[in-house]
């Protein structure tokens, strides 16, 4: 899906008149280079191989069973990346993007974590250290070895999350939500309704009584796996207003996104289902970004990253339970994208991260220094030394940007 300048520019005007668009708390700045860079978070552990399935590895379809996609070609089959990957069917908008190399995507990447709380992998991931409960993020350090002024950077979310978190000051900036108090309203509305009738009344009490039981029934970590991200379904208004402000001439040149509702424990689906849905949501938003950034598209990068991935397995419930390998896409005007990189570990059961997940052999670090150096000219020293400490290990990705 794609929008016209014009429309884009139409439809945040109707944002603005409907007091959808907060105002936000940033002075404009800019970094020592013209180049832009969004980082968008996927929070609850994308599943990488429903994403990027690798339809043409021999033990695919033994190893994902239910949750395997078809082959390119078939009823709702995978979209065929290379002859060996394929990409969701429901992320058909990006397909444009793969074909003028504008994305690439990286299978098998992991941050340096390898248990499996929510919690403990956004924080490393955020953090850029070897080790959870960080209290700055590596985007804030980058931005102050870059010498950026204040408000360099923005976060499209009312909180500004941990990566931008640091010693420069970010902006931040969030629509203006109803939805939760719209619901608990129109629960209420219906309570009242069946209040006169002894059996939809019970029904409907009894019925409440379950849903919070299933809530209580999940963990402290899964509960709070979104971090009050963004439905994905939201991202699409998220990356107009990202562009809205990149698109500034002395506005911020780094920008944040969230989106969360990505912890799949059960019916997860194929090519229907909530992960069908949301991965069509995030496809949609992200490839609204091109004309909404217009010229200045070819001087973006945008990197989307998740905590971990998922079990190759599907689990008693249809779905997948929390892994470590999984995919990242990067795209923009300065990517050298229409390939998928990476080394392939393979599906075989003896090529599995503790028999169960996804072997990582890419550092999500890598994607990130070879960003902030090559696009943002941000000092090789720096990079492992303040931005992502320990991370020697973790080397440029050659072939990745123009």
């Amino acid at each position: 899906m794609s929008i016209s300048r014009r429309e884009f520019i139409k439809g945040a005007g109707a944002m603005a008149a409907l007091g959808l668009v907060g105002m936000p708390r940033l002075s404009f700045a800019s970094l020592p280079t013209d180049n832009r860079f969004i980082l968008v978070i996927l929070r609850g552990a994308l599943d990488g191989l429903a994403a990027v399935p690798p339809y043409g590895d021999r033990d695919y379809k033994a190893q994902r069973r239910s949750l395997a996609f078809a082959e390119p070609g078939e009823l709702d089959g995978a979209l065929d990346l290379n002859g060996f990957f394929g990409l969701n069917p429901a992320m058909q908008p990006l397909m444009a993007l793969y074909q003028q190399k504008q994305l690439a995507v990286l299978h098998a990447v992991a941050s340096p974590y390898r248990e499996r709380s929510h919690f403990d992998a956004q924080n490393l991931l955020e953090n850029g250290t070897l080790a959870a409960n960080g209290t700055s993020g590596w985007l804030n350090r980058a931005l102050q070895a870059l010498k950026a002024d204040a408000g360099a950077g923005i976060a499209i979310n009312q909180q500004i999350p941990l990566v931008l978190q640091g010693a420069v000051d970010v902006g931040s900036w969030a629509a203006k939500s109803r939805d939760v108090d719209a619901a608990s309203d129109y629960m209420t509305k219906i309570a009242s309704l069946y209040q006169a009738d002894p059996l939809l009344s019970t029904a409907f009490r009894e019925g409440m009584q379950a849903q919070q039981l299933a809530q209580q029934g999940l963990s402290q970590d899964d509960q709070t796996a979104d971090k009050n991200a963004k439905d994905p379904g939201a991202l699409y208004a998220a990356a107009q207003a990202a562009a809205l402000f990149l698109t500034k001439e002395n506005g911020p040149r780094v920008a944040v996104m969230e989106a969360g509702g990505w912890d799949t424990h059960s019916r997860q689906g194929t090519a229907d289902g909530a992960l069908f849905k949301r991965l069509g949501d995030l496809a949609r938003g992200l490839a609204a970004l091109p004309e909404a950034l217009g010229p200045v598209w070819k001087k973006t990068v945008v990197v989307v990253v998740t905590e971990f991935g998922r079990t190759v397995a599907v689990n008693g419930t249809e779905g997948t339970d929390h892994g470590t390998g999984s995919a990242a896409f990067v795209m923009g005007g300065g990517v050298h994208g229409g390939k998928v990189l990476g080394q392939w570990p393979g599906l075989a059961s003896g090529n599995l991260y503790q028999n169960r997940d996804l072997m990582p052999t890419t550092d999500m670090r890598s994607i990130f220094k070879t960003v902030l150096y090559a696009h943002l000219n941000a000092p090789k020293a720096e990079l492992e030394g303040s931005i992502f400490p320990g991370s020697s290990t973790a080397g440029m990705i050659p072939g990745l940007l123009l």
